[in-house]
């Protein structure tokens, strides 16, 4: 069994699964700071740039829960290797890439192996660790590199591009893709999927890939369409539909893709809520304060790397052994709590800083809030997402909650955004500055930013089971 090797071998495993998870996370931002780049050297128009990012966020998405499912009937560990694999190769396309569709193209291939990774690694790490003390510090060193790794990617999108060129963005994923990939087949044991009868409900990973892909593809071209065009409503309509389809099928198919008793497991059930207003707080902190920073302040790519660097090291201490501890001396309900009103915290405190603001006074304050927020709350959130599943659903379970982080996500950016500019349109035409109606966008996204999350910390409140970490399940 995957838990049977020996503790040396298993924490050398997480730290390659990590490294494999931290890649994928990168990828998510490491490319924004690059895209002035691209658009030069490929020739692409303001709207086609978009597509470099939203080919990954669509198939990324979508194919997060049929990753999940297919880790469980095949072997999370084959499943990893896969995702690995497809993902390296499209980078090498993407670095290599001379034209607009080459490269967007391999962007989408890249969305759907980093969707495998980021479904079957916590599967993995979960059947590691399954002593209460060591998956709750596994978890911790997991959370930081979600939490934290968007971030970083920034600052590595800086350094790279500027040292070198935007192609090393995707190149330096090679080495490291190859990396994992070997140390995966040396350190994790080859297990067959646990699934019992190996079959795959075809119908309703048609469905629901399909309605979260449509969901994502109207999401991400909501402001560019308009929220309430035929375009964004009807794509909405037909991605509700499919999933209404889906949840039908799951209720009366044999082996459904997605057993909805899943719902009924209550800490499952408020993590992915949590998990969903917890994403959309988290890009509108990351993505609006890099915004602010750059637009609004000046700062350079490289100074926004750094100026995100605070939040970083207090993700670290936190994420890497004191919020391990504190769950397991609390249980999951406090920290969770208080790490999100930490966070919302954080984000309030963005809500005022000003057009001719200054990094000590108007950023550090705010950094280190988020910080210790993340840090705190990220550990917890996923350990109640995963704490009451069995063994045989940990990929369906880790599908879930990355699709909520995901959707979540995308929706709140998308949402945010687009009321961002709208004040910012609004504050123009009432006379304001331009650095100043774009601030006031920028102060109405954060604050409903803090709303998000300081909601998610009440529904966590209320409604998470109390109790010490989870026992673990027998393999």
């Amino acid at each position: 069994m995957i838990n049977s090797i020996d503790s040396h071998k298993r924490w050398l495993a997480l730290y390659v699964l990590c490294l494999g998870v931290l890649m994928i996370v990168l990828d998510t931002t490491i490319v924004n700071v690059a895209l002035p780049s691209i658009r030069e050297d490929l020739g692409f128009t303001e709207i086609s740039l978009v597509w470099v990012v939203n080919a990954y966020m669509l198939t990324f998405g979508g194919f997060l829960l049929l990753g999940g499912r297919l880790g469980d009937l095949y072997g999370h560990r084959k499943l990893f290797l896969l995702g690995i694999t497809l993902f390296t190769i499209a980078s090498l396309a993407c670095g290599l890439s001379n034209s607009q569709a080459l490269l967007v193209v391999a962007r989408a291939v890249q969305g759907m192996g980093g969707a495998v990774v980021s479904a079957v690694a916590l599967s993995l790490i979960m059947n590691l660790f399954t002593e209460p003390a060591e998956r709750a510090k596994a978890m911790g060193i997991y959370g930081f590199v979600c939490a934290g790794g968007g971030s970083i990617g920034v600052l590595l999108g800086g350094v790279l591009t500027s040292a070198f060129n935007w192609h090393w963005i995707f190149l330096v994923n090679l080495p490291i893709g190859v990396a994992v990939y070997v140390f995966c087949l040396v350190l994790l044991p080859d297990g067959r999927g646990q699934a019992g009868n190996g079959r795959l409900d075809i119908a309703g990973a048609t469905t629901v890939t399909s309605s979260l892909m449509l969901a994502v593809y109207a999401i991400v071209n909501g402001n560019e369409a308009g929220w309430t065009s035929g375009q964004s409503i009807g794509l909405l309509a037909i991605a509700a539909a499919l999933l209404a389809i889906f949840l039908g099928i799951e209720a009366r198919v044999r082996a459904p893709l997605m057993p909805l008793g899943l719902f009924r497991l209550r800490n499952v059930a408020t993590a992915n809520v949590v998990g969903v207003l917890w994403a959309a707080a988290m890009f509108a902190w990351f993505f609006i304060s890099a915004l602010y920073m750059q637009l609004v302040l000046g700062y350079s790519a490289l100074q926004v790397g750094l100026g995100f660097l605070p939040a970083n090291l207090i993700m670290a201490a936190f994420s890497l052994g004191i919020s391990a501890r504190l769950v397991m001396r609390f249980g999951l309900r406090p920290p969770l709590t208080a790490g999100l009103l930490l966070a919302g915290a954080g984000l309030f405190l963005f809500a005022r800083a000003p057009v001719d603001g200054s990094f000590l006074i108007d950023i550090l304050p705010g950094m280190l809030l988020l910080g210790l927020g993340a840090g705190i709350a990220f550990n917890p959130v996923l350990l109640a997402a995963m704490s009451d599943v069995k063994p045989e659903e940990a990929g369906l379970a880790s599908g879930v909650v990355n699709t909520s982080f995901m959707m979540g996500g995308a929706l709140g950016l998308a949402v945010l955004a687009s009321l961002a500019a709208a004040r910012a349109n609004t504050l123009l035409t009432s006379g304001a500055d331009s650095l100043a109606a774009l601030n006031g966008g920028y102060h109405l996204a954060f604050l409903i930013g803090g709303v998000f999350a300081s909601t998610a910390a009440l529904l966590g409140a209320i409604f998470l089971r109390a109790g010490r970490q989870m026992p673990a399940h027998d393999d």
